[in-house]
């Protein structure tokens, strides 16, 4: 099974969109393995875009991370990356489709409501930056064969 993190930032915190967020990613029949309500700290969300540092955008979006609390949450299924940021939508709201997460709640690109790991090797980092392996619970759910093929 693949994991992927997502963060719901804080407009979607703010907003009272987080419910509705996790259920888009549930009823797609990825499980929940991890999941914190955080106040996320200066170092952490440096770590956290330290890729997009040196650009123009970088301090507003450490910043805006830091803002209010979010909430943090590790994926599990298969292709899970893949189905998170298709879940998601664009990174430009006026991009995503009607259907996806930004598509459907968000207007601006600066206030996209949620972050998805871009590869399985960033999520790996990712969840590592976030969550200690012990925060972290794999586990059967009764209708995982109703949602995963077994090989």
């Amino acid at each position: 099974m693949e994991r992927t993190l997502i963060i719901v930032k804080p407009d979607g915190v703010q907003r009272g969109l987080v419910g509705d967020i996790i259920n888009r990613f549930e009823r797609r029949g990825l499980r929940i393995v991890g999941m914190k309500f955080m106040q996320a700290s200066r170092e952490l969300a440096e770590k956290h875009y330290a890729v997009h540092q040196g650009k123009p955008f970088y301090e507003g979006l450490v910043n805006y991370i830091i803002s209010s609390p979010v909430v943090v949450i590790a994926l599990e299924g298969t292709n899970a990356v893949a189905a998170s940021r298709k879940t998601v939508g664009a990174t430009r709201p006026n991009e995503a489709e009607a259907g996806t997460i930004r598509g459907d709640y968000a207007l601006e690109v600066g206030r996209n409501l949620v972050h998805a790991s871009d590869s399985v090797d960033n999520a790996a980092a990712e969840i590592a930056l976030w969550f200690t392996a012990s925060e972290l619970t794999s586990w059967p759910r009764n209708n995982d064969p109703w949602i995963f093929e077994k090989p």
